[in-house]
């Protein structure tokens, strides 16, 4: 029985079949993840501010890859609450704007090189706080998707991160992008950014922010 590769073209509209891949060393895995915002509660009630990209959810949960050492996991192990805020491409240049800065002073050792402390990160970012209703940390008034949720479990993973589990108690969304059913997003009015080898994309164009 033959297992020959078929040859590219053999048929209109026939995909191209790559050939010779090679090993490579990504400094990501993150094949099309979403860029987000996380918000949550410094000691002194005032909030941080941080770009993600380790996401996925299942359910009412969702799933978030923290580093050691940021100022989001050190919240969250004495306020466990956070907002999940997705932003819209037109945003990017805000993202980048907190790209290389971090909520902890002093910066820790292994982020020194590349960050520095900046406490205002809504004003670092030029957002706007705008009150939850479910959880104290405040949502991104800008980004059109946004997510009240409650810590559930914290894991420790391989390395030096965490893998915090989260329950999604409330979902907003700008009224532009709901559905008529009144209930759901409508997915063709709106769509994320996404990161994408650490190359962030939006609709139309593509910006480079590096999250260290």
């Amino acid at each position: 029985m033959s297992c020959d590769t078929p040859s590219a073209g053999t048929a209109p509209g026939a995909t191209p079949v790559p050939t010779g891949h090679m090993a490579v060393q990504p400094s990501s895995l993150y094949v099309a993840s979403p860029v987000m915002l996380l918000a949550t509660l410094n000691p002194d009630g005032t909030p941080n501010l941080a770009p993600a990209s380790s996401y996925w959810a299942l359910g009412s949960m969702a799933c978030l890859g923290l580093e050691d050492g940021g100022q989001t996991y050190e919240n969250l192990q004495s306020r466990p609450e956070i907002t999940i805020n997705f932003p819209s491409p037109q945003l990017l240049s805000a993202v980048g704007r907190l790209a290389g800065t971090t909520g902890r002073n002093p910066v820790p050792a292994a982020k020194a090189a590349h960050h520095r402390y900046v406490h205002d990160k809504f004003g670092e970012a030029g957002l706007t706080p705008e009150a939850s209703e479910l959880v104290d940390p405040p949502r991104v008034a800008e980004c059109m998707v946004q997510m009240e949720a409650a810590v559930r479990h914290d894991r420790r993973g391989v390395g030096a991160y965490h893998i915090v589990e989260v329950e999604v108690l409330r979902v907003w969304a700008a009224p532009q992008i709901v559905a008529d059913d009144g209930t759901n997003i409508a997915s063709d009015t709106w769509q994320p950014c996404l990161d994408v080898f650490r190359r962030f994309y939006g609709v139309d164009s593509a910006t480079e922010y590096r999250l260290h």
